[in-house]
């Protein structure tokens, strides 16, 4: 893992921690729904970016590494998983 994209995930992943913690609180307290759901969609969208972030270090590395090394085949068929994934959300 390419260490600035590493650091970056983690980064993203702790501050994802404390919201999820502050999202459970709201639940506790009984907070006004609407708020409740406008913090959900802010932590689904903080992890949709610590998923980009993940694509864009294995499409930078291990892909790469894949053509290079004549796994063509592998390649397509990873970056293929990856785009049906996503078509999921």
């Amino acid at each position: 893992m390419r260490i600035s994209i590493k650091n970056q995930v983690n980064r993203r992943l702790k501050i994802l921690e404390g919201q999820v913690r502050g999202l459970q609180k709201m639940v506790d307290e009984e907070k006004y729904c609407v708020d409740i759901i406008n913090q959900s969609l802010a932590i689904k969208e903080a992890l949709s970016g610590v998923e980009g972030l993940m694509l864009e270090n294995h499409l930078s590395t291990h892909v790469i590494e894949q053509i290079k090394s004549g796994q063509k085949s592998k390649a397509i068929k990873e970056i293929l998983s990856v785009y049906k994934l996503s078509k999921r959300k």
